[in-house]
């Protein structure tokens, strides 16, 4: 399965802050917000990981993540010119995906949950169409809305709708077979000029073949696109680090507890980065993990 991070677009609703940096390079409180969407690809089991940039960003991108071999990942990168909707990442990226299924995930987005790396493992087990995760919020208008029916099945999908049927947004994460390339090829703009994801989705709704899954209770999703969710998102990761010791999309030890890397490759990283607290996370989770590597975490 290949992966696709879409980090384009202006960053125009975090002006005057993303005039003079790319939106995906800002920090959400230790890491760059990039980290946290690239470990779900990570988490799923990807490797193979196209990260399509705006020409704001790519300078930046490359210089942080380079080609991804030191956490035993392959990274290349991609450029949109001018944002076309979140769909015409599958135009960018169509030689990258190649015939295969593929995971989508937007570069400001931030998933956090117990069992979320089974979660994902089962979805691309069983992955048979695409596959879409709907998590409530209070202002469903600002998203793009899923609608079930009364036992649960997905019957259709609106775009910011003015009168919700649900809360259920669908988040910035998609799991798609390789059919998606051709419909997003069919694709005519919407009436704002974009291609749009929800009539890609749409139309795997109407062929029966898409499914939603529903991250309830013990599940966080955070889009930190605006100043108020930039704010909150960097709050909770603190949160989570400072009482419950656990560290979302640390990269490093991700890659060092699916054994992409070795416990002296992440302990080389860490010391690199030895006057920083994350630089020291990384060490003890190197000398911690040299003989008895888990599962990883998010």
């Amino acid at each position: 399965m290949k992966g696709i991070l879409l980090a384009g677009g202006r960053g125009s609703r975090l002006h005057p802050i993303t005039v003079g940096v790319s939106k995906q390079l800002l920090p959400i409180y230790n890491k760059p917000m990039v980290y946290y969407p690239l470990s779900v690809l990570m988490l799923a089991g990807i490797r193979d990981v196209l990260i399509i940039c705006s020409p704001h960003s790519m300078e930046g991108m490359r210089t942080l993540l380079g080609d991804g071999s030191h956490l035993g990942m392959n990274i290349t990168y991609a450029l949109q010119e001018e944002p076309r909707g979140i769909a015409d990442a599958y135009r960018i990226g169509a030689d990258h995906v190649a015939g295969e299924s593929s995971a989508l995930v937007l570069g400001d987005n931030i998933f956090h949950g117990s069992g979320f790396q089974d979660l994902l493992a089962r979805t691309v087990e069983n992955l048979d169409g695409c596959t879409l995760f709907g998590y409530p919020v209070t202002d469903p208008e600002r998203y793009g809305v899923a609608n079930v029916d009364a036992a649960g099945r997905l019957i259709g999908v609106e775009e910011k709708p003015r009168s919700p049927q649900s809360s259920n947004a669908i988040t910035g994460l998609y799991f798609y077979d390789p059919d998606v390339v051709e419909i997003a090829r069919d694709l005519a703009p919407s009436a704002r000029g974009e291609l749009e994801i929800t009539d890609v989705n749409q139309r795997y709704v109407d062929e029966g073949r898409a499914d939603l899954v529903e991250l309830g209770r013990g599940f966080a999703w955070l889009d930190a696109g605006t100043y108020s969710s930039l704010l909150e998102a960097g709050h909770f990761v603190r949160t989570l680090a400072n009482r419950q010791g656990v560290h979302v999309a640390c990269l490093e030890e991700i890659a060092l507890r699916l054994g992409y890397i070795t416990a002296e490759e992440c302990h080389r990283m860490g010391s690199e980065m030895r006057h920083s607290d994350y630089g020291e996370y990384l060490v003890q989770v190197a000398l911690s993990l040299a003989d008895t590597p888990t599962g990883a975490q998010s």
